[in-house]
C-alpha cells in the first residue's frame, strides 16, 4: 500500500515543509506557522523533534548536505579519470539539482547571509566548506597537480561563480540564459589544462 504524505512520520513532514520554505521564502522571512501548516502538524510536535525553528534549521541542512555528499559520491564512483573526477563536482551539482527540482541557487549560501554566528546551522555550512575543500584537494593530489591547494581554490572560484549565477537566474525570472554549471565546468576544464600533467580536455 503505497505511504500518503499525512502518514508518513511528523518529523519527516516536518522536514520536508521546511526544506520547501526555507528554500523558497528563505530561513528567517519563514515563520513556524507555515511550517506546521504545511506539515498538518502541532507545535507541541515541532518542540518535541527539534526544540523550536533553529533546531529545524540544522535538521534542514544537515538533511541536504548529507543529499548532496551521496550524490556526489556517486558521480565519483562513476569516473576513474584523474581530471573528470575533478570536474566532478560540476556534474553532482547538474544531478543533484536534478534529483530535488531546484529552482534557485545553493541553500547553503543562501542561509551563509542569514544565519547569525553560533547558530547549529552553521556546524553543516561549515561541513559543506570541508568536504568541497578537502576533497577538491585530495582529488588535485590524485591528479598529479604539483600545487593541489591552487587547484582545489581555483575550483571553488568556478563553483561558487556558477551557484551564484544560478541565483541571479533565480531573481531574474531567467533572463540571464544558458546554464551556469555547465559553462563553469567548461572553463573549469580549459583552466585546469596546463597545470595538471597530460590534461586531456574534459568540457
Amino acid at each position: 500500500m503505497r505511504t500518503t504524505a499525512a502518514s508518513r512520520p511528523a518529523r519527516e513532514r516536518l522536514l520536508d515543509a521546511a526544506g520547501e520554505l526555507f528554500y523558497e521564502s528563505g530561513i528567517a522571512a519563514t515563520g513556524v506557522d507555515a511550517v506546521l501548516a504545511r506539515a498538518h502538524v502541532s507545535p507541541a510536535t515541532l518542540y518535541a523533534h527539534f526544540a523550536g525553528k533553529d533546531g529545524l534549521v540544522a535538521a534542514y541542512l544537515e538533511r541536504r548536505y548529507r543529499h548532496w555528499q551521496q550524490v556526489w559520491d556517486e558521480v565519483l564512483d562513476e569516473e576513474s579519470d584523474p581530471v573528470d573526477r575533478l570536474l566532478s563536482v560540476f556534474d553532482a551539482v547538474v544531478r543533484y539539482r536534478r534529483a530535488e527540482g531546484n529552482r534557485r541557487g545553493c541553500a547553503f549560501l543562501a542561509a551563509a547571509t542569514e544565519l547569525p554566528p553560533g547558530h547549529p546551522g552553521q556546524d553543516w555550512l561549515a561541513a559543506d566548506s570541508r568536504l568541497l575543500t578537502e576533497r577538491l584537494h585530495r582529488l588535485a593530489e590524485d591528479a598529479g597537480a604539483d600545487d593541489p591547494t591552487e587547484i582545489a581554490d581555483g575550483l571553488l572560484a568556478f563553483y561558487d561563480g556558477a551557484l551564484a549565477r544560478l541565483a541571479r537566474q533565480a531573481a531574474t525570472s531567467g533572463l540571464d540564459t544558458g546554464d551556469p554549471v555547465t559553462r563553469a565546468r567548461r572553463m573549469a576544464a580549459g583552466w585546469l589544462a596546463g597545470r595538471l600533467p597530460r590534461v586531456r580536455s574534459s568540457a
